[in-house]
């Protein structure tokens, strides 16, 4: 039986449904929930995943709409960009799509925030159902409606806020990923643990080896659990004004170093890093034990998660926190740890500090 969560929009708006499942059997079913009866639905997805889903997902969707279009473009980061949605504008309108008619994001976090942006800014917003399949995207970018590209070398620059009508997680996907693809996600897994869980934090140590192994079940039930975190800040601070800038957790030197290696390394590995580095600052400062980073790093290497990078400045890196979005002024809101599972926004952290936490994880 497929788990349920269900996202509540703060403003009283109808929410959206987090179906977990091991299979696509169920998705007929939940998508026929919704109003695309008689409708147009364009799935959006890359060249990776388009190989592995896109023709059984066609399919299913096909008795459920009145036609199911596709737009396909090159996997990677350097498709994330306004090039390629001018592209999915140019086949929705010679589709003749309308306001009522529908996008499907099938893929990664790429797809996903590609897929969505185009749906918020089509016709001045669409709707879209989100099929996460990376476990990165399962666990954080398919929720809370944070879509964008990537704009020159700047990460996320151009984006809007549209929520999804439906996400849609397959839990079996996750064994078709590389190794690099599947470690990668659970960077952002980690962090949940670290910013509001002690007790998952914990969890995940107790059950690494079956993490590693990608035993179904507890892969579901550890998406179900990032799911729940992620769920609760986003009803809290869907358009993250406050207590959602927690999530960003990692992501200032992560985001940072992504840049400075040219998106070489993948967004959950950067993240893994800007972990390692705020819990640095975090330990320096006194509120967390010193042996808060060992353990950190300890459980990172053996999900195959890199814990250092190699060959970079670490004054170039610190230039790039500058161009970070997260900028408030002329002041960093950085989420440091008061303890692990309690996190909380610093306007005072120093390029001293911020040296130290790079110190960390630069070779």
């Amino acid at each position: 039986m497929p788990k349920t969560l269900t996202v509540h929009n703060k403003d009283g708006k109808a929410g959206y449904d987090i179906v977990l499942d091991s299979s696509f059997d169920n998705l007929a079913g939940e998508v026929k929930k919704l109003p695309v009866e008689g409708r147009r639905v364009c799935v959006v997805t890359d060249s990776t995943v388009a190989g592995l889903y896109l023709e059984e997902v066609k399919g299913i969707l096909a008795g459920c709409c009145k036609e199911v279009d596709t737009f396909v473009f090159p996997a990677g980061e350097e498709s994330k960009n306004l090039d390629t949605v001018q592209k999915l504008y140019e086949t929705l309108i010679k589709a003749r799509f309308d306001r009522r008619d529908w996008l499907v994001a099938l893929g990664g976090g790429v797809v996903g925030d590609l897929c969505g942006y185009g749906a918020a800014t089509y016709l001045r917003g669409i709707s879209f159902i989100q099929i996460p399949t990376t476990l990165l995207s399962q666990v954080d970018s398919s929720i809370g409606g944070k879509t964008g590209v990537d704009f020159a070398s700047y990460k996320n620059m151009v984006g809007a806020f549209h929520m999804p009508s439906l996400v849609y997680t397959n839990v079996a996907a996750l064994r078709t990923l590389s190794q690099e693809q599947y470690s990668s996600g659970m960077g952002e897994v980690i962090k949940h643990g670290l910013i509001q869980d002690r007790e998952y934090y914990d969890w995940l140590n107790v059950h690494r080896e079956e993490i590693r192994k990608r035993d179904l079940g507890i892969c579901l039930e550890m998406i179900a659990r990032s799911d729940e975190i992620k769920r609760k800040v986003v009803e809290e601070d869907p358009r993250e004004q406050g207590a959602r800038a927690l999530l960003n957790f990692g992501h200032t030197l992560g985001h940072a170093l992504e840049k400075r290696l040219s998106f070489s390394m993948l967004h959950g590995h950067c993240v893994g890093l800007g972990c390692i580095g705020a819990v640095k600052i975090s330990t320096d400062r006194g509120y967390l034990p010193k042996e808060a980073a060992s353990s950190l790093t300890d459980l990172m290497e053996y999900l195959y998660m890199p814990v250092s990078a190699e060959g970079l400045s670490c004054e170039k890196v610190l230039e790039d926190t500058k161009s970070d979005k997260k900028m408030d002024g002329n002041a960093i809101r950085f989420i440091l740890l008061k303890e692990i599972g309690r996190a909380f926004v610093d306007r005072t952290v120093t390029e001293e500090e911020m040296r130290a936490g790079l110190s960390a994880v630069l070779r």
